[in-house]
């Protein structure tokens, strides 16, 4: 048996889960150093000559910049438990590490699906982990400096309309931020997922045309959980550039399905040799390029 046949071989469900844990582990291996390089890394290095100050990791640099940047001044955050900084600084450094593994997870899902991929598309995994990378960090940009400033502002007047004060508490502000900013992440990759799909053969884009409604209502739901508390606008804003992308990769999957039928098709067309006066048949192997003759 060839290596190519042995490699299209169905493997057993055990062999597929063993091969998802190895591709897991090695993900969360990069997320767990990542995470600990925002808790262990000083965010200045002034700490060295005063080693009995307290020690500033660069999660609280960032989380810093995030108050600064996103709340506006007529709201104060404030603790509500003894242990809300700590919960803050390891949950804002999961996060983040999350975020710089990214890479480390597209590479593993791509490879988990690698055998399924014919060897002369190999060469798509570079694209597309760099795709799906891009493409989370324009969604995680696009929520903090559109999504999130709107969302924040947009709640203030409802605070003085009720006559409720605009104390927070941090939790729940870091907590809105991380999860606008992930979700609206994965979000903008849904495009780089279905041009995946339709590589596989697993999804075609007729079926995504022929129910395009359904799809833009599925899609402008999950928008609305991405985007909470902010209302119809934050959702239509979230939205819009998520369809863009898709029609794009709708409209890139399609050269793609009609280069693969291409190909297919011309795989088919092999010349022969004419029987009558032993010239090169044409493209389709019908008729005969220096007599005209046909071969039926």
């Amino acid at each position: 048996m060839s290596e190519e046949r042995s490699r299209e071989k169905v493997l057993p469900l055990w062999d597929h889960i063993s091969e998802l844990s190895k591709r897991v582990k090695i993900w969360i291996y990069s997320l767990v150093i990542a995470t600990l390089f925002y808790l262990a890394v000083p965010s200045d290095l002034s700490f060295l000559q005063n080693p009995f100050q307290v020690y500033h990791p660069i999660i609280t640099a960032i989380l810093a910049g995030i108050r600064t940047r996103l709340l506006p001044p007529q709201y104060i955050l404030i603790g509500g438990t003894v242990t809300t900084p700590l919960e803050l600084i390891v949950v804002g450094s999961a996060v983040f590490g999350f975020a710089t593994s990214v890479p480390v997870l597209a590479y593993e899902i791509y490879k988990f699906v690698d055998p399924a991929i014919k060897a002369s598309e190999k060469q798509s995994v570079y694209p597309f982990v760099t795709a799906f990378s891009i493409l989370f960090l324009v969604g995680a940009a696009f929520a903090f400096f559109v999504l999130l400033p709107f969302i924040f502002l947009f709640s203030l007047p409802f605070f003085q309309a009720v006559g409720i004060s605009t104390f927070i508490y941090a939790d729940q502000f870091y907590n809105l931020v991380f999860f606008v900013i992930v979700l609206s992440g994965f979000a903008f990759t849904i495009p780089v997922f279905f041009v995946l799909l339709v590589k596989l053969r697993i999804l075609g884009t007729k079926m995504l045309t022929k129910n395009r409604k359904y799809v833009w209502a599925s899609i402008l739901v999950l928008t609305a959980i991405a985007s909470p508390d902010g209302g119809p606008l934050a959702d239509v804003a979230l939205f819009v550039p998520i369809i863009i992308l898709l029609e794009g990769a709708i409209w890139y999957a399609k050269r793609y399905e009609k280069e693969r039928v291409d190909d297919e098709i011309g795989s088919m067309h092999v010349e022969t040799t004419c029987n009558f006066c032993g010239g090169d048949m044409d493209s389709g192997g019908v008729f005969c390029k220096r007599c005209g003759k046909a071969r039926l």
